[in-house]
């Protein structure tokens, strides 16, 4: 067994206390709508939030901090690209639980300098880029770095949809299960993104995230 993979599957286990069980990116305006409201309607939601959301701002930055960018630069595109403002504050009350968490049981060099950056407020400490600076200090590869932060948001993604539609804990395995090859088709797509794509997500998406912070009555925070 490498030595990184129990440290990979803690980081990713669902009940790693960073407050994913609290935001629904968006899909919960989608149910308000009567748009998502059973397991495949929720699954194509899924499908399409990985590769037209995930894929070219969280995906892409992980990418690009393993080639080398500056977590600081990275940090400010992400503030930038992600304009609707509750799923920017849930990336941001994400990851400082993750770098707090990470602090504590994963602690490297470049983790503290990241997060000395954050208290010094040159950076806002987002979900994705705590998640990578934490992953390569274990030595986890790349492709497996992308495949665990993707899963591990398709899963808390859909642990909220069984409760928030409802759907029942099967249909819940199902769409884990065929998402598997929504999440292979995004690891192939950011391999071939360039910076000038980071941040180009689907409109629908954006506005349906933008909505939801005036949506009358809300289970989630994003």
């Amino acid at each position: 067994m490498s030595g990184y993979q129990l440290a990979l599957q803690q980081l990713t286990d669902s009940a790693l206390p960073t407050g994913a069980f609290a935001h629904s990116l968006g899909f919960e305006s989608y149910i308000d709508r009567e748009l998502v409201f059973d397991e495949e309607s929720f699954g194509l939601w899924l499908g399409a939030f990985v590769s037209q959301s995930l894929a070219y701002s969280d995906g892409l930055a992980v990418r690009l901090f393993y080639e080398g960018w500056d977590v600081v630069e990275l940090d400010a595109l992400l503030s930038a690209s992600l304009m609707p403002r509750e799923v920017r504050e849930a990336s941001v009350k994400m990851g400082g639980r993750l770098l707090e968490i990470g602090a504590e049981v994963f602690p490297s060099p470049a983790l503290e300098l990241y997060r000395d950056s954050v208290a010094s407020g040159r950076a806002a400490g987002h979900q994705p880029l705590a998640f990578a600076v934490v992953a390569r200090s274990l030595g986890v590869p790349l492709k497996e770095a992308l495949a665990a932060y993707l899963f591990a948001t398709v899963t808390s993604l859909t642990q909220n949809a069984v409760r928030a539609i409802p759907l029942g804990q099967n249909a819940g395995q199902r769409i884990l299960r065929k998402a598997h090859d929504d999440v292979a088709a995004a690891i192939e797509a950011i391999a071939h993104l360039t910076p000038d794509d980071f941040g180009a997500v689907s409109p629908g998406l954006e506005i349906s995230q933008m909505r939801h912070e005036r949506q009358r009555a809300r289970m989630f925070m994003s």
